[in-house]
């Protein structure tokens, strides 16, 4: 049987990626659909007020990255944690990836905001700080791409933090059998990541994006980290094999 994951998407794509990329959730549906794990995806987009009819339930929900800040005060905002923090209280199973990472763990009682470091860009690789059965395969360090400047700077009470480097020492965390972040995206690829910083060079400035061109010459890791987060999800549930 079939995992059901709702994947809460809290951005839009840029529009000359569209075409390519469609959306964050589809890149999610692409992404896991080449895992040993069985799964079925619905995609809300939560800025357009999109989410489960009431009384739906889904083995997890997974929270996307975003160019918005989590501790913004968009009104959309304010409903995406109102209706976080119910499916947390009911003990449903959460995922969350950059934005998503950030959110959960300023609601549930850690701290997220700019980081001194700047932006973080292209790849860069974690130290896996703890291993968990449902880490298989196993690795001691993997490699993410990266696209932020805000990060977790204080990890909630009750979480254990997982990877680590020094540019962004809260890389992932959990919460106990529930809760599963990821600063990095492993939704995305080199190509996306290329074309973003190709439009946004003059944001980020020439030498900054220089190196991180250079650094997307270097494997990814995404597809483990999406077995992983599979796995989380199916503990439980006996589907692991």
């Amino acid at each position: 049987m079939a995992l059901s994951i709702c994947i809460l998407e809290t951005d839009h794509i840029r529009p000359e990626l569209v075409e390519q990329y469609r959306g964050y959730g589809w890149m999610f549906q692409q992404l896991f659909a080449q895992q040993p794990i069985s799964a079925e995806f619905e995609v809300f987009n939560v800025i357009q007020g999109q989410y489960p009819e009431q009384g739906r339930c889904f083995d997890a929900y997974l929270i996307t990255g975003s160019k918005y800040d989590s501790f913004g005060d968009e009104p959309w905002l304010q409903v995406l944690r109102g209706y976080v923090l119910a499916r947390y209280d009911a003990g449903d199973k959460l995922l969350g990836i950059c934005f998503g990472h950030q959110l959960l763990a300023l609601l549930l009682g850690g701290k997220t905001e700019r980081a001194e470091q700047g932006w973080g860009l292209g790849v860069q690789q974690y130290q896996v700080l703890q291993q968990r059965p449902w880490m298989q395969p196993r690795v001691e360090a993997l490699s993410l791409l990266i696209i932020h400047q805000d990060q977790v700077t204080q990890a909630p009470a009750n979480a254990t933090v997982l990877a680590a480097n020094a540019f962004c020492p809260i890389a992932a965390y959990q919460i106990g059998d529930q809760v599963l972040c990821w600063q990095g995206h492993p939704e995305l690829v080199a190509d996306y990541s290329r074309a973003i910083l190709d439009i946004r060079k003059e944001h980020w400035g020439e030498q900054v994006c220089r190196q991180a061109m250079v650094s997307l010459e270097q494997s990814h890791q995404g597809a483990l980290v999406a077995e992983w987060m599979m796995r989380f999800v199916a503990q439980d549930q006996a589907l692991l094999n």
